[in-house]
């Protein structure tokens, strides 16, 4: 294994240790892959180590301790190195985390433990867009001051990329945002006032939405290809979102601007719904070109849904 300087001596400096704790992971994981876990330490590891050293040398040790920790530890969870189930760690520690290489020098086992969890958070997603994701929490990178200010920045961005029940939690931690860094990170005009923007976003999951797809923001799939339902959902609307139910399955559908999801529900809950439906727009039914006759919609406060028992989607709009 080929690496940095500086790695190399942090390894050899600390060898005993390392190849104890290497020895405990392989005892607690039959099967270990070792070539992965050199493949990672000689990329990413090293790339994270590079970043440190460029800043503060004098922590290249500390950052190697905790790194290679942690990267034991994500290799043998099938998480990082290649072969990996999903790439997100991998270009996390690769292309994010060096950005951020003073809170690294200061905090490694902090920093990277809390950019590895929200990507892999994020990865179990299917519709959420964690590639946009990483891309947005690296070109802002250089506007974080402290690790408060990251951890806040990511999970707007997580609402972002798509995990729409982020959306008020994700609002009230921006608020230790600096106004401009918080604004970027929505993609809104820096101009704009960010108490009355971040007041208007918390009170409609919609507001500013300009480019809702003419057939809506659509989440579902027949399970049998990947998807979400094994039959074609029924629908209920709640307090806040919609009550599903697919075959013996409930869950709690959110949508707003960003996104949508399905959160894990009760069947007492879909029962305690409302069953009562609305018109729908003819704009939207000739978008969708599902049989009118048959088309269910609900509505909440501020997102109107859409089914039909000809598919397995559910289709949701701004209300009007």
């Amino acid at each position: 294994m080929a690496v940095s300087a500086p790695l190399a001596r942090a390894l050899a400096a600390g060898r005993s240790r390392f190849n104890a704790r290497a020895a405990e992971v392989r005892h607690r994981h039959p099967g270990f892959d070792d070539a992965a876990f050199a493949g990672f330490v000689g990329s990413a590891l090293d790339r994270v180590v590079q970043a440190v050293d460029a800043v503060a040398p004098e922590r290249v040790h500390a950052v190697a301790i905790a790194g290679y920790d942690m990267a034991l530890d994500l290799v043998a969870q099938g998480l990082a190195g290649p072969g990996a189930r999903q790439p997100w760690v991998d270009q996390v520690w690769l292309e994010l985390a060096p950005r951020h290489a003073g809170l690294l020098a200061a905090q490694p086992q902090a920093v990277l433990g809390a950019l590895g969890n929200a990507v892999i958070q994020l990865g179990q997603w299917p519709q959420v867009r964690v590639a946009d994701w990483l891309q947005w929490m690296t070109a802002l990178a250089g506007e974080v001051a402290e690790l408060t200010q990251l951890r806040a920045l990511g999970q707007l961005l997580a609402w972002r990329a798509g995990m729409a029940h982020y959306r008020r939690g994700a609002l009230t931690a921006a608020n230790i945002l600096p106004p401009a860094l918080a604004l970027a990170a929505l993609d809104a005009d820096p101009a704009s006032d960010w108490p009355a923007l971040r007041d208007a976003l918390l009170a409609d999951p919609w507001h500013g939405a300009q480019q809702v797809p003419t057939s809506g923001v659509q989440i579902g799939a027949f399970s049998g290809f990947g998807g979400h339902f094994a039959q074609p959902p029924e629908l209920r609307a709640a307090d806040e979102g919609f009550m599903v139910r697919s075959a013996d399955r409930h869950r709690l559908l959110l949508a707003d601007r960003h996104g949508a999801v399905l959160l894990p529900a009760s069947a007492a809950e879909f029962e305690a719904a409302s069953t009562s439906q609305v018109t729908a727009p003819l704009q939207h039914v000739a978008a969708l070109g599902w049989p009118r006759d048959s088309l269910l919609a609900v509505a909440d406060a501020h997102t109107l849904a859409l089914s039909s028992p000809c598919t397995h989607a559910i289709a949701l709009f701004p209300r009007p």
